[in-house]
C-alpha cells in the first residue's frame, strides 16, 4: 500500500518538501543503479570496448552525489516566512 500524506500536499509544506525531495532522490538512485547495471552487465557479457561506459556512470554517480548533497545539507526545509 502507497504512503498516504495526512493532509493537503502542498510545496509550501517543509515536511512535504523533505520527503519528495527524499523521493525523488529515490526515483534518480532507482534509475541510475538500472541503467548502470544493465550497461556493465552488457558490456561484461559481450567483452566489448566501450571507453565511454567509465566515464558515464562516474559522471552520473558525481551527479547523484549533488544530488544526495543538496537534499541532506543545502535545502532548507524551514517553514517559509511571510513576505510581504
Amino acid at each position: 500500500m502507497p504512503p498516504r500524506w495526512p493532509r493537503k500536499p502542498d510545496r509550501n509544506d517543509p515536511a512535504f518538501r523533505r520527503l519528495d525531495d527524499r523521493m525523488n532522490f529515490a526515483v534518480h538512485v532507482a534509475v541510475f543503479l538500472a541503467i548502470n547495471s544493465g550497461l556493465w552487465f552488457v558490456h561484461n557479457l559481450n567483452q566489448a570496448d566501450w571507453s565511454w561506459l567509465t566515464p558515464l556512470s562516474g559522471i552520473w554517480l558525481g551527479g547523484l552525489l549533488l544530488h544526495l548533497l543538496y537534499i541532506a545539507v543545502i535545502a532548507d526545509y524551514s517553514p517559509a516566512t511571510g513576505k510581504s
